[in-house]
């Protein structure tokens, strides 16, 4: 009975239809449905879309690289060598040079020549040293650089060529071959960064300007909240106060230290210690007689120099691009002990060889404050000097033997010399700077001097030292 009912009741609603709000709530399923499949289909189209452009980019991509790998490997194949072009740097300088003194007579007047390219430069127009430097990077483990240095007289000198370690371990650097020794502050910087046109007199009487080696440095730098490093080195020992000894072994060595770091945002400084010990043997020096004759004087022993290094740098808030000042000074002090041989067979006495026990203990200072003023624009005054100290000459005590006025530039004597620079920075590639000096190093005499002076740095060059 239940059964025929409810059929019935079936029947009557397929007859008569679903009631008007049912009809409503069907027409707004069915038109969610229909949206909903809209926006999913949108999605689905753009999604692929995105996937065309995909693998389209992919496709260049590949084509790319094959074109690339293609051209790598034809290069290769005509000269694999220009993948490893090294860095290349010249500096071009040149010089004016006004003099009251002959730069041919010049001599610092107390102290054993030592050599090198110490007194001014010629008077008028001259050129200065050009630099030619290469350097790059060997492979992961090594770093290669040569500088030949082109000089007025139109010869070629090796200034450095060495190689340096890239790989060590726990803060070491190995270099080998000839560099610029890591003593003092100034004496690693190459001639056209200094802040004047010549280098302080300590340099020129203990070292010949810089004092460059042929041998092995081993550096350590600690990891230190503070700039800490030690140094050693050991050279052939054949610049002075060293000598080309012709023989096996260590000429020279030395030994240096430098701590460094911040004073707040606006200061930096860093200070030095270093020791240098040779052994040279015959080192020779050119001399007169009191009669004007032509005297070879050679010295055979030990020579040991100390050097105290410091500088304090000041740029606001640490920017140096507007204003910026430095104050840097060095102390030296050499002392050589040994045998000096007196020749004045060329001469015009009669002493011949004569040999006698030889030592001194002289020092030197120098203090510079160099001070950036404007953009572009620099002031520097530097102050150097050099104290006699104590010079024993054997020879000289010996009764039968030469006298003091056989030794002339031996002679008793301070040098001292105060210099005025300013300069003009166009860029940091180019430098003209107009220098004063009143130079006494000679004994009687004093020079004054004027420079003019162009720099001028094209290619590839590295950073230099702080």
């Amino acid at each position: 009975m239940f059964k025929r009912n409810l059929t019935a009741a079936a029947v009557a609603f397929a007859v008569a239809g679903p009631a008007p709000a049912q009809d409503a709530d069907l027409a707004k399923i069915r038109e969610e449905i229909k949206q909903n499949r809209e926006a999913y289909e949108q999605r689905i189209r753009a999604l692929e879309k995105r996937l065309g452009e995909a693998e389209a980019k992919a496709g260049k991509a590949e084509q790319s690289a094959a074109k690339a790998e293609t051209a790598a490997a034809g290069s290769a194949s005509r000269g694999g060598e220009n993948a490893f072009n090294p860095a290349v740097s010249l500096i071009l300088q040149g010089t004016y040079a006004n003099t009251s003194q002959d730069p041919n007579t010049y001599q610092i007047t107390g102290f054993v020549p030592s050599g090198g390219e110490v007194g001014p430069p010629k008077r008028g127009f001259g050129l200065s040293e050009t630099e030619l430097t290469l350097s790059a990077n060997i492979d992961p483990y090594f770093r290669g650089v040569a500088t030949v240095a082109l000089t007025p007289e139109n010869e070629a000198e090796v200034e450095e060529a060495y190689f340096q370690t890239l790989a060590l371990s726990r803060g070491f650097t190995l270099k080998g071959g000839r560099f610029l020794s890591g003593i003092g502050y100034e004496n690693e910087i190459h001639q056209h960064a200094w802040d004047f046109q010549d280098a302080p007199l300590p340099y020129k009487a203990f070292l010949g300007g810089a004092l460059k080696q042929d041998g092995v440095q081993l550096r350590w730098v600690a990891p230190t909240p503070v700039f800490f490093e030690l140094g050693a080195e050991f050279s052939s020992g054949d610049q002075y106060p060293g000598s080309d000894r012709n023989k096996n072994g260590v000429g020279g060595s030395s030994i240096f230290g430098h701590i460094g770091g911040d004073i707040g945002p606006s200061y930096a400084w860093r200070t030095g210690l270093s020791y240098l010990k040779f052994s040279p043997l015959d080192r020779s020096y050119e001399d007169v007689d009191s009669l004007g004759g032509a005297v070879t004087n050679t010295f055979t022993g030990t020579s040991k120099l100390w050097i105290v290094d410091g500088v304090l740098k000041w740029a606001p808030n640490g920017n140096a691009s507007h204003t910026n000042f430095k104050l840097q000074g060095e102390y030296f002090r050499l002392k050589q002990d040994g045998n000096l041989t007196y020749d004045d067979t060329a001469g015009s006495a009669v002493f011949g060889s004569v040999a006698d026990s030889f030592n001194t203990d002289q020092s030197g200072w120098y203090a510079q404050g160099v001070w950036q003023f404007m953009p572009r624009w620099r002031v520097a005054y530097r102050y150097d000097t050099l104290r006699y100290g104590t010079v024993s000459n054997g020879i000289v005590n010996n009764a039968l033997g030469p006298t003091a006025a056989d030794f002339p530039v031996l002679a008793k004597h301070n040098p001292t010399r105060n210099t005025l620079m300013f300069d003009w920075n166009p860029s940091e590639f180019s430098r003209l700077r107009l220098q004063f000096a009143s130079d006494n190093s000679r004994i009687g005499a004093t020079d004054n001097q004027v420079f003019l002076q162009y720099i001028y740095s094209l290619g590839a060059h590295g950073a230099h030292k702080f």
